[in-house]
């Protein structure tokens, strides 16, 4: 089979690049590599059925020029990271609904089978934990721009399922908690990598907030296989999704974790959202996935603990420094 990924180079999509082309597909990645790398992708770039186009997923000659010659269409290309949406929202709505606005109708030219990755920040502020597919979305002010990423993607999803209801395109719509595993950057404001950085180089660890707040992490390996099982699934089009673990961990015990874990000397040091991004951030309590949806269609759920997942963070970014002192 040929497949599109958008925003292969990206952490999760390189993942998903990966195993599609270890399952025999042909695979083709559009990445403007403005939060991905290519570095994501060396291990697969020797490979004759990988094909990296540099471009921008708004640009609809380009896009369809791809989709026309391939089976699927994985649209993962989005912008991504709390600090990145407060420092350039008009960015992040434009990428977002941009992007798959042209993704969409670029498929439906050809018929193409769509996989949508939407995010569990459209359930905002909404405090019926654990959140279920159908629930109601609470969101915050305009004032904020964190809220203009859950706007976005909440867009997104009625555009997939009008292309859905209106033309009977196969879409599918998967809404990300909290992935985690190698390759993921902190450099956008993600979490686990940013602590294990800190803890590895025996810096404090920094914890937004009180640390009470609430996030269930899940592998990445977990979530792409969910992923590629919903879109082998027909009975999954027309329908939404939570990925993710139903696993709570507060953010003060996951910096204990990853301490302890990296045998480190770091100290918790306790940060105000304020000195964090430079503005005022609305942030939730709890995020935890209700799970019945995906376990019922494809009898999936996660697999890889939490320890075991930092583990390999922990591994990767060793070697990652171990490799810039050897060089």
């Amino acid at each position: 089979m040929n497949v599109l990924v958008t925003g292969g180079a990206g952490f999760i999509g390189s993942h998903l690049v990966g195993q599609l082309l270890e399952d025999g597909h042909a695979v083709w990645v559009i990445d403007n590599l403005s939060t991905g790398s290519l570095e994501n992708l060396k291990a697969y770039r020797g490979q004759g059925k990988l094909t990296f186009i540099r471009g921008d997923i708004r640009d609809g000659e380009l896009v369809q020029l791809v989709v026309k010659d391939v089976d699927q269409v994985y649209h993962l290309a989005a912008a991504v990271g709390v600090q990145l949406i407060a420092k350039d929202p008009v960015w992040t709505i434009e990428t977002n609904i941009g992007g798959t606005e042209t993704v969409l109708e670029k498929a439906n030219r050809f018929g193409r089978k769509v996989f949508l990755a939407s995010t569990s920040e459209v359930y905002g502020k909404s405090v019926a934990v654990p959140f279920r597919e159908e629930d109601d979305f609470i969101l915050g002010s305009t004032a904020f721009s964190r809220w203009s990423y859950a706007c976005s993607k909440a867009i997104d999803e009625f555009l997939g399922q009008a292309y859905y209801e209106q033309y009977g395109l196969g879409v599918v719509i998967g809404r990300f908690f909290n992935t985690v595993g190698p390759r993921q950057t902190g450099q956008y404001g993600m979490v686990v990598p940013r602590f294990v950085q800190w803890a590895l180089n025996s810096e404090p660890v920094q914890i937004y907030g009180d640390g009470q707040q609430t996030r269930c992490f899940s592998y990445v390996g977990d979530v792409v296989d969910a992923v590629i099982r919903l879109m082998a699934c027909d009975e999954a089009e027309g329908k939404v999704f939570n990925i993710g673990s139903n696993h709570e961990i507060t953010m003060e015990q996951l910096a204990d974790r990853v301490i302890d874990l990296c045998a480190s000397s770091s100290k918790k040091q306790f940060v105000s959202y304020e000195d964090a991004y430079g503005r005022a951030i609305e942030d939730m309590a709890r995020r935890v996935p209700c799970l019945d949806r995906i376990k019922q269609m494809i009898q999936w759920q996660p697999s890889t603990s939490l320890d075991d997942t930092l583990k390999m963070v922990i591994d990767s970014k060793k070697h990652t420094i171990d490799s810039k002192k050897s060089s």
